[in-house]
């Protein structure tokens, strides 16, 4: 898939910019081939207008994307939702720096060193809004 890091994302709504630093999780909604959707709670850092998230590089949020780059977020608070939709690239090396760094600093771990508990390596998917939609209203 071609690295999308010049392609242009709808930047985050003013009003919801300390949300994106502040909120831990979000929910990742890629399509399954058959169409289905697989809908996972992970962790992300939100930088240059563009959602990063650290994935297993073997796993089926990157088996999807790879077939599929169309992914919708959802942060957690049901009662002030944000959804993005946007299309993701998935990286397998050459991380940016700053995005390691605020994966360091928000979680404490290297997103480049592979999970300790299987081996498996990581992944970073790189996420370009489309659109941000919140409480229905399309923007």
């Amino acid at each position: 898939m071609p690295d999308t890091g010049t392609d242009t994302s709808v930047p985050a709504p003013a009003d919801v910019v300390e949300r994106l630093r502040a909120d831990r999780n979000v929910w990742l909604c890629t399509l399954r081939r058959d169409g289905s959707p697989h809908v996972t709670p992970v962790w992300f850092a939100h930088l240059r207008d563009r959602w990063w998230i650290s994935v297993g590089a073997a796993s089926v949020k990157v088996r999807n994307a790879a077939a599929d780059p169309r992914v919708s977020l959802a942060l957690q608070d049901g009662d002030a939702p944000v959804v993005a939709e946007g299309r993701a690239t998935v990286r397998t090396e050459d991380f940016p720096p700053d995005v390691v760094a605020a994966f360091q600093e928000r979680y404490g771990y290297d997103i480049r060193v592979p999970f300790a508990w299987h081996g498996q390596d990581r992944a970073l998917m790189e996420v370009n809004v489309t659109r941000w939609l919140m409480s229905g209203a399309a923007r």
